[in-house]
């Protein structure tokens, strides 16, 4: 048993940690969209779609995004054309929760590791918020290659940050290291 101390320990800040973040969450989507109805997403998922067309605005492209009436989702029209939507899975929130698990369960000094959360979070949903305005932009632009795009590489793009941060985490700021 004292050879596996560490994985044990490992294992219970990650699940607890987790389990504390999805709850919290999942209590603030419960009170903060509609599904029945009147559809409303949940503020975080609007803001994103909202700084999405933020940022295809700034790119020149006209842009809005519209709260959808049949699902709780919003739609992104890009030129006139619904091209893509924001859903709930799409607001980065749960790879945070599971980026700042990780970061804790792999801890290093209460600074860094509080530190390491802040910047790697907002890292986490800045480039999400890009990916999602590339995204919307290559579908408008190559809509028959909208299954690669979504399923494949933007994919790719989030997870592959997250492991970045993961990767430079471990083995530069956690207690590991030592």
């Amino acid at each position: 048993m004292k050879n596996y101390k560490s994985i044990i320990i490992f294992l219970i800040k990650f699940f607890v940690t987790y389990f504390l973040l999805v709850t919290i969450y999942n209590s603030y989507l419960q009170h903060s969209q509609e599904k029945e109805g009147v559809y409303k997403t949940a503020s975080i998922t609007t803001l994103v779609a909202d700084q999405t067309v933020k940022v295809l605005t700034f790119f020149g492209y006209n842009v809005e995004a519209i709260q959808h009436d049949k699902e709780v989702s919003v739609k992104l029209v890009i030129e006139g054309e619904y091209t893509a939507r924001v859903i709930e899975g799409c607001n980065s929130i749960s790879l945070i929760i599971l980026f700042i698990s990780f970061i804790i369960a792999f801890s290093g000094s209460f600074k860094a590791t509080f530190l390491f959360a802040i910047f790697g979070s907002i890292f986490i949903y800045v480039v999400n918020v890009l990916r999602i305005a590339f995204l919307t932009v290559m579908i408008y632009k190559f809509p028959e290659q909208l299954g690669i795009l979504h399923d494949l590489v933007f994919p790719a793009i989030i997870y592959g940050a997250i492991f970045l941060l993961w990767v430079v985490w471990v083995n530069k700021f956690s207690n590991l290291k030592k």
